[in-house]
C-alpha cells in the first residue's frame, strides 16, 4: 500500500488535499480547525509515529497570513508526510500537538516564539530564543529590521533575569 493509500485509509471523513511539494514529499492541506484530528489519525491509523518538527510560513500581506507545517515520520514504512494548514493573522493560533507527541513541545515553542502562533492548550508556551518580554516576532514578514535596539533590549532582559537569580548574587560577591 503506498503511502497515499494508506493516509486515505486512515482520514476517512476528514477533508484533505494533496498538494504537490518540491522534494516529492507526501503533503496535504488541511483547515486549522480539522488538523488536530488528522495528525492524531496519522499516528494513530496510518504509523507515523514521530513527530519531526513543527514551523510556519509568512505569507504577508496574503490572508490567511501563516501556513502552519507539521512533518511526521513512519519508522514502520519509512516514509514522511507533511501536513499544511493556513492560521488567521489577526489572531494567530493551531491547536497543540503535543498531548499527541509531546516531543513537539519545543518546535511548537520555537514557532511561537519566532511567529506569535499561540499554540492553544499548550501548557508550557513560552519564548524559547527571544527574552520574554521581547514585542517582536522575528520571523514575521513585518518584522522591523530597523529601529530596534536589540543589545539594548537584551542587557534588560540580562538585568532583570539577574535580578531573578539567586545564582547571579552568588557569583558577582
Amino acid at each position: 500500500m503506498s503511502t497515499i493509500e494508506r493516509i486515505q485509509a486512515g482520514l476517512e471523513g476528514v477533508t484533505f488535499k494533496v498538494v504537490p511539494s518540491r522534494e516529492g514529499m507526501t503533503t496535504i492541506e488541511v483547515s486549522i480547525t480539522d488538523a488536530k484530528e488528522t495528525i492524531r489519525r496519522l499516528r494513530d491509523a496510518c504509523g507515523f509515529e514521530t513527530n519531526t518538527f513543527v514551523t510556519a510560513v509568512d505569507r504577508h500581506p496574503r490572508e490567511p497570513r501563516y501556513e502552519l507545517a507539521w512533518q511526521f515520520l513512519s519508522y514502520r514504512h519509512n516514509d514522511r508526510v507533511r501536513v499544511h494548514a493556513a492560521v488567521r493573522g489577526d489572531a494567530p493560533a493551531a491547536p497543540t500537538i503535543i498531548d499527541l507527541f509531546p516531543g513537539a513541545a519545543y518546535s511548537e515553542r520555537e514557532c511561537f516564539d519566532m511567529f506569535g502562533i499561540v499554540f492553544e492548550g499548550h501548557a508550557g508556551l513560552k519564548r524559547l530564543l527571544m527574552p520574554e518580554d521581547y514585542d517582536h516576532f522575528p520571523l514575521r514578514k513585518d518584522f522591523p529590521h530597523q529601529g530596534i535596539e536589540p543589545d539594548r533590549l537584551y542587557r534588560e532582559w540580562d538585568r532583570r533575569r539577574r535580578e531573578r537569580s539567586p545564582i547571579a548574587e552568588e557569583s558577582e560577591s
